[in-house]
């Protein structure tokens, strides 16, 4: 168990230094990071999805067998994502109209960027509950899914307002939340025994929501034969690293 909090911990600690990743987009100009972007977005389709259907559900039902209580929860992870984003959106939409709407809207990005860091925070702890080579696997597609949203936190604090050194310190606190969402779930396997058979069935739904509702949504906004096949490709490609990774663990 103390080598799983070992690996847990150092795992979210990477994650959360992704938030740093904004500031090497800088240079890079927008219409030429849009272009990047996208195929890390269809990585990080293929990789959620791949980590649910290889890593979390296979190590569930190996561990504690199948019924409808497993389907139950990954319904319910869905649904709590669902809230979740809802809560954060409807934020959004009912800030006030005034100058400072720009620098409200920013914060409130904080604060939805955070409630999502720890979210992802749990979803590390309780993979890693079921096993090292599942935490591993979720930790990726983490990472993965992580940097296309940090660059647009970075963009979203400099244009509210923040220096860009501030917009980076910000975006570390924030992303530093998944450590408490993975020490949480951590400490809860001390009092509530089996505990990840509840928390890991949700964050697979949370991956599946992710994946689905949040990042595949994007992948259509603009169709071009030669740029959906290259789409498909790294959503493969995805998936595949997942399938690679139980084959070496």
């Amino acid at each position: 168990m103390v080598e799983n909090w070992v690996y847990a911990i150092i795992s979210v600690f990477f994650v959360s230094l992704i938030s740093f990743i904004g500031i090497f987009t800088l240079s890079i100009k927008i219409k030429k990071l849009n272009k990047i972007i996208i195929y890390f977005i269809s990585f990080s389709v293929g990789a959620l999805f791949g980590t649910v259907f290889f890593h979390i559900i296979p190590e569930i039902i190996e561990k504690y067998g199948f019924d409808k209580n497993i389907s139950i929860l990954i319904l319910s992870g869905i649904a709590i994502f669902f809230v979740t984003e809802k809560i954060i959106h409807w934020r959004h939409l009912h800030l006030p109209s005034n100058k400072k709407q720009i620098h409200r809207f920013a914060i409130m990005n904080i604060v939805g960027d955070g409630v999502h860091n720890f979210l992802d925070g749990l979803i590390i702890g309780s993979s890693y509950l079921l096993s090292i080579p599942t935490g591993i696997a979720a930790t990726i597609a983490v990472m993965l899914h992580e940097i296309p949203q940090e660059i647009g936190d970075f963009g979203v604090l400099v244009h509210g307002g923040f220096s860009r050194s501030k917009a980076l310190f910000i975006n570390f606190l924030s992303g530093s939340v998944a450590i408490l969402g993975t020490i949480i779930a951590l400490v809860s396997s001390k009092f509530i025994p089996n505990i990840e058979i509840i928390l890991a069935p949700i964050a697979a739904g949370g991956f599946i929501y992710i994946a689905g509702s949040d990042l595949m949504p994007e992948l259509h906004k603009k169709f071009n034969i030669k740029e959906s096949w290259l789409q498909l490709i790294f959503l493969i490609m995805g998936m595949s690293i997942m399938l690679l990774i139980t084959k070496l663990t």
